[in-house]
């Protein structure tokens, strides 16, 4: 294979650039740059597993690592629900402690503050059976 020299480089460019003009090359240039890369990270992929099949597959499988997005919920998120909690109910949160307004909002919960009476079921009375005298 013969080697390209620095005037069949310059020869190429010249005529991409007057091909392509000079706002369309920097674009070329970089979707050639990861056509070239994706070409071989495929062919690297291809020649390890065709090397040993069995170690290249248990290397991809103990390398990797589940996908699972644990949210970390923070102590300035449970304030700011609880904030919002207390807010809700129309509970005072000035000057108390979270412990305070949970305690409150529990407090709450369990004994509410509107009670409506039971309604009344109306029962069915049957009349007594009279005794008779003979």
């Amino acid at each position: 294979m013969a080697f390209i020299g620095p005037w069949e480089i310059a020869l190429i460019i010249i005529v991409a650039l007057i091909f392509f003009g000079p706002k369309k090359l920097p674009e070329l240039a970089k979707s050639m740059g990861k056509a070239v890369r994706e070409y071989r990270s495929a062919t690297s992929t291809f020649e390890k597993l065709v090397e040993d099949p069995t170690k290249t597959v248990a290397k991809e499988l103990t390398t990797k690592k589940p996908e699972t997005s644990k949210t970390q919920v923070t102590h300035a998120d449970v304030e700011d629900t609880l904030l919002n909690t207390a807010k809700k109910l129309g509970i005072d949160t000035k000057g108390k402690t979270p412990e305070q307004i949970s305690d409150e909002i529990v407090s709450r919960y369990k004994t509410p503050t509107t009670s409506k009476p039971k309604p009344k079921t109306p029962t069915t009375s049957k009349p007594k059976p009279t005794k008779s005298t003979k």
